[in-house]
């Protein structure tokens, strides 16, 4: 995964993320002012392949899974925080968006180009040449990605399981 650094500090919450006012609206809508209370530009300039960077407790707040998904519909690649909010981190995957914890993400800053490494743990910043360590996408998340989401993972996982039932008779 490699694109554009947009850095965020600690506790950005699903209300930042996903604001209440605008709930009831559909998902285009509600991405349009995705991160506006913290970035007024950032729904409008953020590019497919980007990856939001974070500090600590990302994703707080409410279980709506809006929060991530408003992120994926506006093609953020991953979000790089040094630590989720749990239900974040949950619907985060299960919606096929990688939620990477990287413990220390100083040096990054926004605009920065980024390579991320997900099987390896290592975060290239491109632009200043630094890397750092973050700690892998386990197999079976990274599988849910890779299928797109958990109901793609488990329509997925159906198919693979009577292909090999099938091979096994």
């Amino acid at each position: 995964m490699s694109g554009r650094a947009w850095v965020f500090g600690d506790d950005v919450d699903t209300d930042a993320l996903a604001p209440g006012a605008y709930m009831k609206g559909s998902l285009a809508g509600l991405a349009s002012h995705c991160l506006e209370s913290l970035e007024p530009t950032f729904a409008e300039a953020v590019r497919p392949g980007d990856i939001v960077v974070a500090g600590r407790n990302f994703g707080a707040g409410s279980s709506r899974e809006q929060a991530a998904e408003v992120l994926k519909v506006l093609g953020v690649e991953a979000v790089l925080a040094r630590s989720f909010a749990s239900i974040f981190y949950r619907n985060a995957f299960n919606l096929g968006l990688p939620a990477i914890i990287c413990p220390q993400t100083v040096g990054i800053s926004a605009g920065d180009r980024l390579l991320l490494e997900a099987a390896a743990g290592i975060v290239t910043n491109e632009t200043t040449g630094g890397t750092l360590v973050m700690e892998p996408v386990p197999p079976h998340l990274a599988q849910i990605v890779k299928d797109g989401g958990l109901m793609a993972h488990l329509k997925a996982q159906r198919s693979r399981n009577a292909i090999q039932g099938s091979h096994e008779h």
